[in-house]
């Protein structure tokens, strides 16, 4: 048929014939009449010397069809690629899969994926469990969507109700481990940037939770005297005066192995992905820290890679993060009086006060990180010396301790 302007009563009327017939709109925009009755909007272009086709639709004003001004629209925007020496039916067939491979990657199988590479590089249980209820609380929103497509505002629909909920530290937490989603999607070319970066401060902070801890000498030593008098299980009892002894993190004691100990050099290494920073780090073990493994060993030592404190129900398990806690709830000590966690503070606190060590010794005694980027750079050395003589100072100050002061009475448990 004769080339000219189309119009959409034009397009109304036109019939379909035994045979295909072309309507053209000028500029290379074809409306293909087909005998079954079609409407469909095509493109004829030049390209490389040869002519081609591009498929935008068919006509019609309802949702799936394209009017004639969006045909329009089209045909400029496809010859806008020809100028500029794109094909626009192979970029029609790279967007397509693109969207495609996008509707693939959603935020589920990311979140899936990123879990089970922690798990491939040996993350504890305990914590992939916990990696995993948190991405399941994001899952029900964003669980369907393409990871490339998520912003910032759908993220902070996920956050808002545990805010509301004056779940602070949920919605803290939870908004990192979604970021830690997007970081692996971006490190495996999924997704272009992390928008929860754009929701920092969008949630109320919680407040800094202080774990309680007993801080008072004469107190302490009645902790001291009621974990030495403990029945239960050896291996909580060690590791409880182990934490007194070395003030180490809960996480960094319990699912300690064997090899990391060198108990003729007196030292405890322990390796970067089991700590808080991902730093490696030695302790000195004083005499009174040494005697305790030595005993232990006979018990939980049977092979080098062994853990030094397995659990009951499986040996290559360590104990679980409430056991310590349970054992001093068992002893009398409630949660308002003493965790595990709060050795820590204790031996911060009393060290400190002592003042017979420099500050920069015990913050590397905690494994702590200078905050200052400078005088991070600076101070390299983990004071080695220094910490030597004073963790056995602190284990023989924990001996005085235990002669006197008040008594702390316990429960009596049967092993």
């Amino acid at each position: 048929m004769a080339g000219g302007k189309l119009t959409d009563k034009a397009i109304k009327n036109a019939k379909p014939g035994e045979r295909l017939a072309i309507l053209s709109d000028g500029g290379g925009l074809q409306l293909w009449l087909t005998p079954t009755g079609g409407k469909l909007w095509n493109y004829a272009y030049r390209f490389g010397g040869k002519r081609k086709r591009l498929a935008i639709g068919p006509y019609g004003k309802d949702p799936a069809g394209v009017p004639l001004e969006a045909a329009r629209k089209r045909r400029d925007e496809a010859a806008g690629l020809v100028r500029d020496g794109v094909d626009p039916a192979t970029r029609k067939r790279q967007v397509k899969a693109a969207r495609a491979e996008a509707h693939a990657n959603t935020f589920a199988l990311m979140a899936d994926e990123l879990i089970a590479k922690k798990k491939r590089e040996g993350v504890a249980d305990a914590t992939a469990d916990k990696l995993d209820w948190l991405l399941g609380l994001a899952k029900a929103e964003l669980g369907q969507l393409p990871i490339s497509e998520i912003s910032a505002g759908e993220i902070l629909r996920v956050l808002r109700p545990l805010e509301a909920a004056d779940k602070l530290e949920t919605a803290k937490r939870l908004r990192a481990v979604i970021g830690s989603v997007f970081r692996y999607a971006i490190a495996t070319a999924r997704a272009e940037n992390d928008p929860t970066q754009a929701l920092r401060g969008a949630i109320a902070s919680p407040k800094p939770q202080h774990r309680p801890a007993v801080t008072d000498p004469k107190e302490f030593g009645g902790l001291l005297r009621a974990i030495d008098g403990f029945m239960g299980q050896p291996t909580t009892k060690a590791a409880l005066q182990l934490m007194a002894l070395l003030a180490c993190r809960p996480g960094e004691l319990r699912q300690a192995s064997w090899t990391e100990f060198d108990l003729d050099d007196c030292e405890w290494e322990i390796p970067a992905e089991r700590m808080k920073m991902r730093r490696p780090h030695r302790v000195p073990l004083p005499t009174q820290a040494v005697t305790i493994l030595k005993a232990l060993h006979p018990i939980t030592g049977h092979g080098a890679a062994c853990l030094v404190f397995p659990g009951l129900r499986s040996v290559k398990r360590p104990i679980s993060e409430n056991t310590m806690n349970g054992a001093l709830r068992r002893i009398g000590f409630s949660q308002e009086e003493a965790t595990a966690h709060g050795f820590r503070s204790t031996f911060s606190t009393l060290t400190n006060e002592s003042g017979k060590w420099s500050v920069n010794a015990i913050e590397a005694a905690l494994a702590h990180i200078e905050p200052n980027a400078v005088r991070r750079a600076y101070a390299r050395g983990d004071y080695w010396d220094e910490r030597v003589k004073m963790m056995q100072w602190w284990a023989d100050y924990l001996d005085t301790l235990r002669q006197g002061g008040r008594v702390v009475p316990f429960l009596a448990v049967s092993a």
